[in-house]
């Protein structure tokens, strides 16, 4: 079992736990052999490719304005939008994962599931309508709304590009161990597959295309996950209590498995972690681009309140799941290397999933579930590239470089180009880090979103005082403090430059970089007295009405 890579410390599970995904692609999988070619899978694998690209077919027939390629065309409904952001959200890994974390750590993988739900409501009560509202394409619209374009939008889209980096990073090591074990596929061949079909599905069918198939992969992945769920619970009559007093009665934590135990025990490490996760999930520029692909802020509401039913129903359907491994996967030697019951389990910890799919389903469902976990992987992976296109094509060279005269046929050009440029960084960027441990590149993204992207979008929103001199300097402090203390940290320090011992003695920045964030841009807003600064102040009022009233987010093009 690998529960000692899960409870080695309470500081290196929290390391990991930065993102579910991270759990996908951590050391077991590195260790892990490649799997017998599973047919089942790769039929299904191909038949959801087929699918997919015959949406894109469709989708580029819809897609001729830079409106379509970014947002489609802003004519996606909250319930369609809220699939989608649920399709985001719900990596690969959080079905394995979190299954896998919930085998080993029982209530404490539950604990850790809900942490990634606080950030919610934040979006929904604070954000969706205003983003909404003020928003085009990106959310460098709105904090560029009454502030210098070129300077604003550029910092905007540096912490963007490292956020979307970062998790690129993490999902191509992520898919490429998966598919080695899952479809017995070679590491780097595998790495092409996803970059290629990534590319196509983006370049061709833009926002459409990328909507579509999250709502396909997010169906599937509900479809499979209470599938499995529902097959694995009926063997205890779907009764809750002989399920669980029947796991306490075998698993090494005994009567512990429903208590909290020890992924919670470093104080400030779980409020930095809590920070990132909240704050960070307002900051993740492909969730904040889904908000702008609705007709209006109503629907905006809407496609949230539906992401989170969806979210939290999945996480229920995988604490089942991991409960119920624990009797039917953990007591059955057929799934432990030399069938040995406690020992390593085959194709590492986090395939506990399949191996549960695969007991009360047959060869069928594990087929389909290992096609679903790898169409996940290529859905988030297009919303990823989506939200870095954006930034390249929209920003960067829209905005800054050709200062909002850009034709749109040119712009499209130039995201369709930047998309193959992010495939090709993501798939040699992959190949990197093959070996490395990945959790210090999640805990970067989460850490750079809620440190660069969020604090500035906020006060950007509610603060009548922000300058563009405030925004700047934390962007760029939040930004740069993030990536500091991620490096200095044990995570990088130690386990990957091999240093004795770490400088910064937490796994998460969030609770040190976030308010160095605020507090430079407190700062600088306050001591600019500059003419252009009252003038920044002064145009708050005609974006209040707008956040407010929505009128001409329609129609008008960003300030």
């Amino acid at each position: 079992m690998n529960a000692r890579s899960l409870s080695r410390s309470a500081a290196g599970l929290l390391a990991l736990a930065a993102s579910p995904l991270v759990l996908a692609a951590g050391p077991a999988m590195d260790a892990a052999e490649k799997q017998p070619l599973n047919l089942h899978a790769i039929g299904m694998f191909f038949v959801f490719v087929l699918m997919t690209l015959g949406i894109t077919y469709w989708a580029a027939s819809r897609t001729k304005s830079t409106a379509d390629f970014y947002t489609a065309g802003g004519g996606i409904t909250g319930f369609q939008n809220g699939l989608a952001i649920a399709g985001d959200y719900m990596s690969a890994a959080t079905l394995l994962g979190l299954t896998a974390m919930m085998y080993a750590q029982g209530v404490d993988a539950y604990i850790y599931m809900l942490s990634f739900f606080v950030g919610w409501p934040i979006i929904l009560f604070l954000m969706a309508e205003r983003l909404r509202n003020l928003g085009k394409f990106t959310f460098a619209d709105i904090t560029a709304y009454r502030l210098d374009q070129g300077k604003v939008r550029t910092m905007a889209a540096i912490s963007s590009l490292t956020v979307v980096c970062f998790y690129l990073v993490a999902q191509m090591v992520g898919a490429g161990q998966l598919i080695k074990l899952l479809f017995g596929l070679d590491y780097n061949i595998a790495l092409v597959v996803v970059g290629a079909l990534m590319m196509v599905y983006v370049t061709f069918g833009g926002m459409v295309a990328t909507t579509w198939v999250q709502i396909i992969k997010a169906c599937m992945l509900l479809v499979g996950g209470t599938t499995v769920g529902v097959l694995a619970f009926s063997q205890f009559g779907f009764s809750f209590d002989e399920l669980t007093n029947r796991a306490m009665e075998v698993h090494k934590l005994g009567q512990k498995l429903l208590n909290p135990g020890s992924l919670l025990a470093d104080p400030v490490t779980a409020i930095s972690l809590g920070l990132g996760l909240m704050f960070g999930t307002a900051g993740l520029p492909h969730i904040l681009m889904r908000f702008f692909t609705v007709t209006d802020a109503k629907e905006a509401r809407k496609s949230v309140l539906y992401a989170s039913g969806i979210v939290a129903y999945f996480f229920n359907v995988i604490a089942i799941m991991g409960l119920c491994a624990i009797l039917i996967v953990g007591q059955n030697p057929q799934f432990f290397e030399g069938g040995v019951i406690g020992g390593k389990v085959i194709g590492g910890g986090n395939m506990i999933a399949m191996h549960l799919a695969n007991a009360v389903g047959g060869n069928l469902l594990l087929g389909f579930l290992s096609a679903v976990a790898f169409a996940t992987i290529l859905a988030v992976v297009a919303g990823l590239a989506l939200a870095g296109a954006s930034a390249i094509s929209h920003d960067i060279y829209s905005r800054v470089i050709m200062k909002g005269k850009a034709n749109e046929a040119t712009e499209l050009k130039v995201s369709k180009f930047a998309t193959i440029g992010l495939g090709v960084v993501a798939v040699l960027l992959g190949m990197a880090f093959e070996k490395m441990n990945i959790a210090f590149m999640v805990a970067l993204a989460f850490g750079v979103a809620a440190s660069a992207n969020f604090p500035v979008l906020i006060l950007s929103m509610y603060w009548k005082g922000l300058t563009t001199k405030g925004a700047l300097w934390g962007g760029y402090s939040g930004l740069i403090s993030a990536v500091l203390f991620v490096l200095l940290s044990k995570s990088v320090w130690v386990d990957v430059l091999g240093n004795a011992s770490a400088i910064f003695p937490y796994t998460q920045p969030a609770l040190f970089s976030m308010p160095i964030a605020f507090f430079m841009t407190w700062l600088f807003s306050t001591l600019d007295k500059s003419k252009a600064a009252e003038a920044e102040k002064e145009a708050f009022e005609d974006q209040y009405v707008r956040a407010q009233t929505g009128v001409g987010a329609a129609t008008a093009s960003s300030h």
